[in-house]
C-alpha cells in the first residue's frame, strides 16, 4: 500500500516567546514561494499556539505538545485536547520520552490521551523509543513493539494519526542510529501497528526523530518505512527547518 504524504513536524519543546514568531513568518513565506511535497507542522508551547495558528497560513499545521485525557476539571496547569483545538491546533504530540521519563507517563496514559485527542478532532503523534541501555541490550525492537501495543488505542484505527520513533539516546545528543538500524525498527513498528490495529494503518506515517538535521534529513527520509520526521532544536529556526523539509 502506498504511504501517505510525509509529515515533517517541529517540536519546539519549552522554547519560544512572542519574538520567536518571526521564524514562523519566515517559514510561511519560504513555503509559499516553494511549496514542498510534504506536510509541515509546528508544535510550540501552549502559550504560542493561538498566535502561531493565526500567522501560519494554510501551509503550516499547528500542534500541541501534550494533552490531558479528561475533557475538563480540577487539573491545575494541564491542558485538554479540546482546549488545544480551540486555540487552533490540529495535531498533538503524545508520549514523548521527555514526558514519559520526566512526568511518569505510561503507555496506558498515552493511549487514553490519544483517544481524547481523536475525540476532540486532533491528529495524535504517538512517540515511542528505546533508551541506550535497552539498545545496547539488544531490546530495541522488543521495547518499541511493547510501546505500540500499549500506547495505540483502537480508537485510532479509523482516522489520521502518526507514530514517531525517537530513540531516547539520540534526542538532542547529536547521535543517530545507522540507516540500517532505523529501517529495522521502523519495519518492526509497522508490523506491530498492523497487528494492533489492522491493515488500515499500513499507510499511517511513522516519523523518525532524534538529532535530525539539514545535513542528514534526506538520507533518513529516504529509508524504507520512514514517513517523515519529528524535529526538535532544528525546527526553532526557519532556515534549519527548511533544510529538513526540502530533504523530504
Amino acid at each position: 500500500m502506498k504511504q501517505s504524504v510525509k509529515l515533517i513536524a517541529g517540536n519546539w519543546k519549552m522554547n519560544g516567546l512572542g519574538a520567536s514568531l518571526v521564524e514562523v513568518e519566515a517559514l510561511r513565506a519560504a513555503l509559499a514561494a516553494d511549496r514542498p511535497d510534504c506536510r509541515v507542522a509546528l508544535c510550540p508551547p501552549a502559550t504560542l499556539i493561538e498566535r502561531m495558528a493565526r500567522l501560519a497560513g494554510a501551509g503550516i499545521e499547528i500542534g500541541g505538545q501534550d494533552c490531558r485525557a479528561e475533557t475538563h476539571g480540577a487539573f491545575t496547569g494541564d491542558v485538554s485536547a479540546a482546549m488545544l483545538r480551540d486555540a487552533g491546533a490540529t495535531l498533538v504530540i503524545l508520549g514523548h520520552s521527555e514526558r514519559r521519563q520526566g512526568h511518569g507517563e505510561t503507555d496506558a496514559m498515552v493511549a487514553s490521551r490519544a483517544e481524547a485527542a481523536r475525540a476532540a478532532g486532533l491528529e495524535p503523534i504517538v512517540c515511542i523509543g528505546e533508551t541506550l541501555e535497552q539498545r545496547e541490550a539488544g531490546r530495541a525492537v522488543e521495547v518499541v513493539r511493547s510501546q505500540i501495543m500499549g500506547s495505540l488505542t483502537r480508537a485510532l484505527a479509523d482516522g489520521a494519526f502518526a507514530v514517531a520513533y525517537e530513540p531516547v539516546w539520540a534526542i538532542g545528543t547529536g547521535l543517530t542510529p545507522t540507516l540500517t538500524q532505523i529501517e529495522e525498527v521502523h519495519r518492526a513498528v509497522r508490523a506491530a501497528m498492523i497487528e494492533r490495529l489492522g491493515l488500515g494503518v499500513a499507510a499511517t506515517p511513522i516519523l523518525y526523530g532524534g538529532s535530525v538535521k539539514p545535513d542528514n534529513a534526506a538520507e533518513i527520509l529516504a529509508v524504507a518505512e520512514v514517513g517523515g520526521a519529528l524535529v526538535g532544536g532544528a525546527s526553532l529556526k526557519a532556515a534549519d527547518f527548511l533544510g529538513i523539509i526540502r530533504g523530504a
